[in-house]
């Protein structure tokens, strides 16, 4: 599997995102028992804000580089490039996802699928359903997470220049976050109200990241050295958080009737939709506690275990697709029987595809590389050959 890898990259980058979409895929299969160790069940933050973390420090990795070498106006290209393919991508994963629910509501005579998952739309208005949807007003459940994707990556194509400036940027994003929580702001949605996840307080987690990622030639990346009484908030910050998450998840109709009204109120505040500082913060600590636990160049990064997250992780965006067409599959094989065996099955088998896609996507890739580079060094025809030429 070293021949899919691509070097040259924080190999802790490409893990922690491919553990991340792994665990999307298992959260996305309802009465899966693997969902129980997902960060979701002890973490205020899950694969979601690791998820656009890392795409911010991809980001900032990436295209900070190609600002450096080929301008503001080249590097934002590629970036609004790269917007159009997620766009696609999104396009045509709901097409995909739409058409795999719809067959399987229909041919199991189970109407729930759409209501459940939010398609209903397609089968009372569907001109109008897909109209929106094109517009990313529309967003059924599990097709929420790559429109947010493509505005945070767009709004990141105009400040680009400000990653000169990180700790600007970063002020300027703050400010927008408590303005989105606090009046609330959000992007429309049709049908009334904001996206599930709110672009306008999102963006200050993809910016944290975009920041880290930056390399200023000649400078020095944006880290927090360690300290141990900042690592031992940290460690307090997420014991704090997995208490929270024990009372909300599994205690909380005790919590109600037991904690101060205060408290109680304070954590049904908590939500997702605008990242609330407490998930904000409990994704920074994890972040600051990782990057110093774990040195760049750990050797257990490269061990045969790892190898298949940190491919997927390369390889994001086909892979995650592919998780949450696989996901409905998997939620369609534990209503038939939800055993052990059937656990196992759909588990294993489901984490096998997410592999084989990455591999299969970095083989393509590798190919296509290696292509451009023949052409791009093979020799110019003499004179000679071509009069050789037929």
């Amino acid at each position: 599997m070293d021949g899919f890898i691509r070097q040259g990259r924080d190999l802790r980058a490409d893990l922690c995102r491919g553990f991340a979409l792994w665990a999307i895929f298992v959260n996305h299969v309802p009465g899966n028992w693997v969902g129980y160790v997902t960060p979701r069940n002890w973490s205020l933050s899950d694969a979601t804000e690791a998820f656009v973390l890392l795409a911010g420090y991809a980001a900032g990795l990436a295209y900070g580089r190609l600002m450096d070498r080929q301008g503001w106006p080249y590097a934002a290209s590629r970036v609004i490039g790269r917007v159009f393919t997620l766009y696609v991508a999104h396009i045509f994963l709901l097409v995909v996802f739409t058409a795999q629910v719809g067959y399987s509501a229909a041919a199991l005579d189970s109407m729930a699928y759409l209501d459940e998952l939010h398609l209903d739309p397609f089968a009372d208005n569907a001109y109008r359903a897909l109209l929106e949807a094109l517009l990313l007003r529309y967003q059924p459940s599990f097709l929420n997470i790559l429109p947010l994707y493509i505005v945070l990556l767009a709004m990141f194509a105009a400040a680009l220049p400000l990653l000169r400036h990180a700790w600007v940027m970063l002020v300027l994003s703050l400010a927008l976050y408590v303005v989105a929580r606090e009046w609330p702001l959000s992007l429309p949605a049709w049908g009334g109200g904001g996206w599930f996840f709110n672009p306008l307080a999102w963006q200050l987690l993809f910016f944290c990241g975009c920041a880290i990622g930056y390399r200023p030639p000649g400078g020095v990346p944006m880290s927090i050295p360690w300290r141990p009484w900042l690592g031992f908030l940290c460690g307090l910050l997420l014991a704090a958080g997995f208490a929270a998450v024990v009372l909300l998840y599994f205690r909380w109709d005790w919590a109600q009737a037991t904690l101060p009204e205060a408290v109680a109120g304070f954590l049904a505040t908590i939500d997702k939709t605008s990242l609330h500082p407490m998930r904000l913060a409990s994704i920074l600590a994890l972040t600051y506690l990782f990057a110093h636990a774990v040195p760049p160049d750990a050797a257990w990064l490269r061990a045969g275990w790892a190898k298949p997250m940190v491919v997927m992780g390369q390889q994001a965006l086909p892979v995650f697709c592919a998780g949450i067409a696989f996901s409905f599959m998997g939620r369609l094989a534990l209503e038939q029987s939800d055993r052990l065996a059937m656990q196992v099955a759909v588990n294993l088998a489901g984490a096998v595809a997410l592999v084989a896609v990455g591999i299969l996507t970095a083989w393509y890739g590798a190919e296509k590389r290696a292509e451009n580079q023949r052409i791009v060094t093979k020799p110019a025809l003499s004179p000679t050959t071509l009069a050789d030429t037929p």
